[in-house]
């Protein structure tokens, strides 16, 4: 993924979901300043601190200045705790946000599109995808914010105490830069394999609890545990690849600490030695370094969150951006019943995935009040026909008329408000029986249920 790929999926995401969770982010970013502000001041005590206790002897002091820590930390302890309600709840709004769009998707969208893809594939979104953009949104966003906003004050302390020794410790900024830059395109690159896999995990293991009874009749449990175990090693790998990423970073930004440390204190001695540094400005300002290696490794690591989410995020919108080809419009006039002949006019339909159509130059006429079976071998169009109908599917030649109405010219509410259907899969939603039975009419009243029951046998 290239950088302006990178901006534009973040624009997005701001405008569509972040932004309205403005007010939240503000009280966040401003917590943030506090927590800033009381990092840098605890470094900054120190000076005062070695100076007026250990080397003055001001009793005075000798209980104002700790006084003065524990309420700078106390300030940042608690601005850091409540930034961080904040940010989590922002965070898993978006995602919970970005679930419901998907299962919005997928209860609207007609069933070629549905097809096109497997459960599984939607499933891993849900759960994968989405989680990675709750992290971005919350890790990444207060972490931004909170360790830049550190670094700037530690830094100006910094320059304030000695601008000699504050140059030397700014040569390792862009050294992190660059590291973070590179380290976070390989890790893009290896969650977007890792929610693939995730993926096809997910339609596998859906695969085998829906064929667990063909399954074993063929004596096929050792070939689809050897299945099993090549998509899980698969996706463990890649995990296992994304974190090794991720904690790549450490080594290298320790050896560069130390670099710096060892480099700091060679140069500090010889301005002690020079007069230009006293010694308790010495130890502030060397808290103060030390105190910014946290966020400066933090931002150093926030562009591979990023990658990270990114990714996920352009996964997100290749499903909720893709059209609805048969949807509901409420500008059409409503299916009016008087017979309920039907007509298929030439009716041809092919399916996407296949070069040869399905059904072609379809005519049939079904008088209203009567019964017809459709009879023939498998593949020769049976479901077809009968999908198109409540159009299911709609055909790419001919018309479908009822009462001399053509089915896609009323509201589709309308026509499958007017249908009922008997399916040759078995569906049953994870729910009571009587439940399940009153699916199509929630209002049906139990002896309503019992006569449905006696119809079916099933009493």
């Amino acid at each position: 993924m290239k950088f302006q790929e990178l901006k534009s999926i973040i624009n997005r995401l701001y405008k569509e979901y972040v932004s309205e969770h403005f007010n939240r982010i503000f009280l966040a970013l401003v917590l943030s300043i506090i927590v800033a502000g009381s990092t840098s001041s605890i470094a900054w005590l120190l000076d005062p601190a070695v100076k007026k206790i250990f080397i003055d002897q001001d009793k005075t002091l000798a209980w104002l200045i700790p006084l003065a820590i524990i309420f700078a930390f106390s300030a940042k302890g608690l601005s850091l705790y409540f930034a961080r309600i904040n940010i989590i709840r922002v965070g898993h709004e978006i995602s919970g946000k970005i679930q419901k769009q998907i299962a919005d998707n997928i209860l609207k969208s007609d069933i070629e599109t549905l097809e096109s893809r497997h459960s599984g594939q939607y499933i891993s979104n849900v759960m994968f995808d989405a989680v990675r953009v709750q992290q971005l949104v919350s890790t990444g966003v207060l972490n931004l914010m909170k360790d830049s906003f550190s670094v700037i004050a530690l830094v100006s302390l910094m320059f304030y105490q000695n601008w000699k020794l504050a140059l030397f410790a700014m040569l390792m900024m862009p050294l992190a830069g660059g590291l973070a830059r590179s380290l976070g395109k390989r890790i893009g690159k290896a969650v977007g394999e890792a929610g693939e896999f995730s993926g096809k995990l997910t339609s596998f293991l859906s695969e085998i609890f829906k064929g667990s009874k063909m399954i074993r009749i063929y004596q096929k449990e050792e070939q689809e545990g050897k299945n099993a175990s090549t998509f899980i090693n698969n996706l463990v790998e890649k995990n296992i690849k994304i974190l090794c990423v991720q904690i790549r970073a450490t080594p290298i930004m320790e050896i560069l600490t130390g670099i710096m440390i060892a480099g700091f204190i060679f140069f500090s001695g010889k301005l002690i030695v020079a007069g230009e540094l006293t010694v308790n400005s010495f130890f502030s300002f060397l808290a103060a370094m030390m105190l910014s290696y946290q966020p400066i490794r933090s931002l150093a690591t926030i562009n591979m969150v990023a990658y990270e989410g990114a990714a996920a995020f352009k996964r997100i919108t290749n499903i909720i951006d893709a059209p609805i080809k048969i949807k509901n419009d409420k500008n059409l006039p409503e299916l009016k019943l008087k017979n309920c002949d039907i007509i298929f006019n030439n009716v041809g339909f092919q399916y996407s995935s296949n070069k040869i159509p399905a059904v072609q130059s379809i005519n049939i006429e079904i008088k209203g009040g009567t019964m017809v079976a459709f009879v023939g071998q498998s593949g020769a169009g049976k479901s077809t026909i009968m999908n198109l109908l409540p159009r299911f599917y709609d055909p790419q030649k001919g018309n479908i008329k009822i009462d001399n109405q053509i089915i896609s010219g009323v509201s589709l509410d309308s026509l499958r408000k007017n249908i009922s259907l008997v399916s040759q899969d078995v569906i049953l939603f994870d729910d009571t029986i009587e439940n399940n039975i009153s699916y199509a009419n929630s209002n049906a009243k139990k002896e309503e249920i019992i006569q449905a029951c006696k119809f079916a046998a099933a009493d």
